[in-house]
């Protein structure tokens, strides 16, 4: 008979030489902490039993020349030929050149928002912060979990993104400056010269406004296809093109979504439960997503109501009625709306209020689509 001791002993030798004989690395990751000037990186690698190894830190410019520096870096750690993740967060603009540069040079890129990769690293319990250790955090994310990859904006919706969001800001700053005035003018003393000056910025605003909204019609109508995929949308009284010009814009053409449920989780309309035991707390959307896409479809919401468009004058009431709150029911209709331009968008369909009827309760009646809570169905493929 074998002692106690002696079989623990065993048991342990046999665990340490299944180890060392089954263990394999798995992937690499890397993690890239971005800033205007800089960015420090982290390599690891992680193996079958998911213990991560960190291999190299290192730190680099922030600029097109030092990128090949990194690449070379890159590939002098790179020891087995196994995956390879590069994972950064979309820290401004700041991000978009390396991750450009990276893809095309055919790696892997992930890019996090900076909440989600902020509370991973608060649940490693991490007290102390600086560039270095959130590169090391990223790289355990991305050798922890896996990630969409990403994929760069195509220069067309590029574009568009940048006139629709600079159209943004004038309408910001002429509002600024409308309060501005306002307070000048209800204000103990009045100074003429000041409020002739704001006048004249909100002059020059409105200019630039006119010819922001003509460069983004021309740069709509320079494609015939996205012309003709927008002016089937437009037939949804209320539905101008400047709102659908700003969604497609930041949806890159709705190239970066594969159902409805990603949609609505990137645009923050996906709703979020606060329950636990007998607590009930408010149940509201996340607001955790594109705030230019809720923003844009605000004034079209009450303006589909107000000219009764099927079907979002019905869902409209119909919330209203059950929570007593307009605002729940806008709430509704934006992104019912929303959905509406994904789903038209996609299959190219022009809208037509008494066939397009896309509800959960009656989705067996319509003969267009049948619109899952994550899915588009073809009804005719069924």
């Amino acid at each position: 008979m074998m002692s106690k001791n002696k079989e623990e002993e065993f048991i342990l030798n046999y665990v340490s030489l299944k180890k060392t004989v089954m263990v394999k690395l798995m992937k690499y990751a890397v993690g890239i902490d971005v800033s205007k000037d800089k960015f420090d990186v982290c390599f690891c690698e992680i193996d079958t039993i998911q213990q991560i190894n960190i291999k190299s830190s290192e730190r680099f410019s922030n600029a097109d020349k030092k990128f090949r520096e990194f690449d070379l870096w890159l590939r002098k750690n790179q020891k087995e030929k196994i995956p390879l993740i590069l994972i950064m967060e979309a820290t401004g603009v700041y991000y978009e050149k390396i991750a450009l540069y990276l893809y095309k040079k055919g790696y892997s890129v992930s890019v996090v928002l900076p909440t989600k990769a902020k509370k991973y690293m608060q649940a490693l319990g991490l007290k102390s912060k600086n560039d270095k250790i959130d590169a090391k955090g990223l790289a355990r994310m991305a050798a922890e979990q896996k990630h969409d990859l990403w994929q760069p904006m195509g220069d067309y919706f590029y574009k568009l993104r940048q006139l629709t969001r600079h159209h943004e800001q004038l309408q910001q700053s002429k509002t600024h400056f409308a309060n501005q005035i306002h307070a000048l003018e209800h204000g103990f003393f009045q100074v003429k010269e000041v409020v002739s000056h704001q006048r004249k910025m909100i002059s020059l605003i409105e200019k630039q406004i006119v010819e922001t909204l003509k460069f983004i019609k021309a740069h709509i109508y320079s494609s015939e296809e996205v012309k003709q995929k927008v002016d089937n949308i437009c037939l949804v009284k209320g539905i101008g093109l400047l709102t659908v010009a700003t969604i497609i814009g930041e949806t890159n053409g709705f190239e970066m979504f594969e159902n409805i449920r990603q949609l609505v989780s990137y645009s923050g309309y996906d709703v979020v439960e606060n329950q636990s035991g007998k607590h009930f707390g408010r149940t509201k959307i996340s607001k955790k997503g594109n705030a230019h896409v809720r923003r844009i479809l605000h004034m079209p919401s009450f303006t589909v109501v107000r000219y009764d468009q099927k079907p979002f004058a019905d869902l409209f009431e119909r919330v209203y009625e059950r929570t007593n709150i307009k605002m729940k029911g806008y709430v509704a209709v934006q992104k019912k709306m929303l959905i509406y331009i994904y789903t038209l968008w996609k299959n190219n369909q022009p809208y037509q209020p008494r066939v397009n009827n896309i509800s959960g309760n009656d989705e067996s009646k319509s003969p267009f689509l049948l619109v899952s809570e994550g899915n588009i169905i073809d009804s005719k493929k069924k």
